[in-house]
């Protein structure tokens, strides 16, 4: 080969090759190099709202870029859960994935506009979320024992729920199923309706978010039976779990996560991971998580979709043992 040939195919390589330096994603060297969005799958205000938002002001800045929190309520998760599976994979769109985007939906739904194993991918679990068992104080249930007496022998028992499918009208199903017995769940759409007229004497009983039933729990408004969890909660040391009360174990709580759509690269979903997991070991962010009742949870991506998937078959076998269905 010549010399001036030698020289052209060279430069030849090298164009070539600058070429497709250039035509190589951002995240092969420099992600993030632009804003992040994180999507939520509730309005804002809500627990989710606020746990996303802590956790994103301190992986902001260990990513070095914006992290912006949009809210996309409605359909039980369904409408974020969309708009991330279709976002592009570059890492730039990550979402809040309630326990319902990945471990209940799937069941509760007969067409489901997401496949959550194949649209979407775990980055890492972000929050518990624990629950409480509450009655009013005008009711004669003073304990464990009393509750199930209630439930077992009272043909109109009732309690209040946060809608079919939702983690709080299931833990109840589930506790139910454990000892034989049937009651009715009375719907509400909020929270604080429905604690409300737990309070008042409206309804008798509830699973509770712990973080909005322990104001009134504190204040003599809600008695607080027994948590359904194997431990005490570190926010309300003094009420006794399921199984310390008399009633059988139980482990039951809502949970948030963190998810990137599907074919997101593993070197950007490993950074995100990552910062997400540091951040939830900042002691200001465990304080401020805390202080809402939540619990800093934090995962290799490989670990929440393991943690997901035991969720997915547990549940899954209590929402076919009840038939319970939201079509």
């Amino acid at each position: 080969m010549s010399r001036r040939g030698f020289i052209h195919r060279a430069l030849g390589t090298l164009a070539a090759a600058a070429l497709a330096a250039s035509a190589m994603p951002a995240w092969a060297g420099d992600f993030p190099d632009h804003p992040i969005r994180w999507l939520v799958p509730f309005s804002a205000g809500g627990g989710s709202d606020l746990a996303t938002r802590i956790v994103a002001k301190h992986v902001s800045q260990a990513l070095g870029q914006p992290v912006v929190v949009e809210n996309r309520p409605g359909a039980a998760t369904i409408v974020a859960a969309q708009e991330t599976a279709r976002a592009a994979p570059d890492g730039y769109t990550v979402m809040t994935a309630g326990m319902s985007t990945l471990a209940l939906n799937p069941w509760l739904y007969k067409q489901l506009p997401y496949d959550p194993w194949k649209d979407l991918t775990p980055v890492s679990t972000l929050v518990a979320l624990p629950i409480v068992l509450v009655a009013s104080p005008a009711s004669d249930l003073d304990n464990m024992p009393d509750v199930m007496d209630y439930l077992s022998r009272n043909k109109t028992a009732s309690y209040a729920s946060l809608g079919v499918g939702s983690p709080h009208h299931l833990a109840m199903e589930l506790f139910l199923s454990m000892f034989g017995a049937k009651a009715t769940a009375i719907p509400y759409k909020g929270t604080p309706p429905a604690l409300q007229d737990v309070a008042a004497g409206v309804v008798p009983l509830m699973m509770a978010d712990l973080a909005a039933a322990r104001p009134l729990i504190e204040a003599g408004k809600l008695r607080a039976i027994a948590v359904p969890a194997y431990e005490r909660s570190e926010q309300l040391p003094e009420v006794p779990t399921f199984g310390e009360s008399g009633g059988p174990p139980l482990e039951a709580a809502a949970w948030q996560g963190v998810v990137a759509p599907a074919r997101t690269p593993r070197e950007v979903v490993d950074k995100l991971s990552g910062a997400i997991q540091a951040a939830l070991k900042s002691p200001e962010v465990v304080k401020q998580l805390k202080l809402q009742g939540m619990e800093p949870m934090g995962s290799s991506s490989n670990e929440f979709y393991d943690y997901a998937r035991r969720q997915y078959d547990s549940w899954g076998a209590v929402i076919r043992q009840k038939n319970i269905s939201v079509d």
